[in-house]
């Protein structure tokens, strides 16, 4: 990574019933299994748009309504690219209200 990291905007709202599967967005298997369990075949808009960039380390900034899937837009890349067996902090999560954390 660099020092100054490139920022990819997303914005969307309504979502959608064509496009990608999450199998196509880059994600490892493990979530991909997760994901697959869980009964998830597509992703919505916001997800399609900022997992590929944050996977691959970009800051993305999202705008989307409630509802639409940002929270797994943001996690999926973040448990991706988390390594389990570090004993260090990797993740910071803010949040600006009690009922968002």
């Amino acid at each position: 990574m660099s020092d100054t990291p490139e920022t990819t905007e997303v914005a969307t709202g309504v979502v959608e019933t064509q496009g990608p599967a999450f199998t196509d967005l880059g994600l490892p298997s493990t979530l991909l299994r997760v994901l697959d369990e869980m009964g998830y075949k597509k992703p919505s808009p916001i997800q399609e748009q900022s997992i590929p960039p944050l996977l691959e380390g970009k800051d993305v900034l999202g705008l989307a309504q409630t509802g639409t899937g940002k929270t797994a837009a943001f996690a999926l890349p973040i448990l991706a690219r988390t390594d389990a067996a570090s004993r260090t902090p990797q993740v910071l999560v803010l949040a600006p209200t009690r009922e968002l954390a």
